[in-house]
């Protein structure tokens, strides 16, 4: 049983007692107030001394007991305060490393796209300075090539200029020497009329 209660167990009991023994209320309750005090105290002394001692001893035991836990309460609080104290900062120090570790890794990654990223944009615009270049080289050898067809053409052209104007001229020459091939034979076959017509007259 723990202390207090078995200090108000024993209380009541010696209450208890001393309520139903007549004698101790006689000297109680005499007609003389000093004798009664006197009486009281003694009746007091008789019937509570040792209990009260005993009490005040397990008092003084209870309260070395409670001043005992309180202390092994508050050693053990602090331990705990400590061992929680521990695990937060292991739990601060692991969520700090792993954040450095994720922001590393993700300045690596950044770093990583912003490289490939120049890269394209270098390779791009390579390709562009290439096409435009490319772009160039055919447009100027697609003009060459214009001029060249283009001259080409014009001296075929005038070639068979020259060479439709030269058989203009031949056949010109031709019509005109059919002309006059025609034009004495016109002349003979006159004179052989007129020679006919001479002829047959005489």
């Amino acid at each position: 049983m723990n202390p207090p209660e078995d200090y108000i167990n024993n209380n009541s009991l010696e209450v208890e007692k001393w309520e139903s023994n007549p004698e101790i209320n006689k000297m109680q309750f005499s007609s003389n107030p000093i004798g009664e005090n006197s009486n009281l105290d003694k009746v007091r002394e008789i019937l509570f001394g040792n209990q009260i001692r005993d009490v005040e001893k397990r008092f003084t035991r209870l309260e070395e007991y409670l001043v005992k836990e309180l202390g092994n309460m508050r050693d053990e609080t602090r331990k705990r305060l400590d061992a929680l104290e521990i695990y937060i900062k292991q739990e601060v120090d692991s969520l700090t490393d792993r954040l450095k570790n994720e922001q590393a890794e993700r300045d690596v990654q950044v770093k990583g796209v912003a490289e490939e990223s120049k890269s394209m944009i270098t390779s791009l615009e390579k390709k562009i300075t290439q096409f435009d270049q490319q772009s160039t080289n055919s447009q100027r050898e697609l003009h060459e090539q214009i001029l060249n067809q283009s001259k080409s053409l014009q001296d075929d052209i005038q070639q068979k200029s020259q060479e439709i104007l030269a058989l203009l001229q031949r056949e010109a020459q031709e019509l005109r020497r059919d002309k006059t091939d025609r034009s004495n034979l016109a002349a003979i076959f006159t004179e052989l009329a007129i020679r006919l017509n001479a002829e047959n007259k005489s």
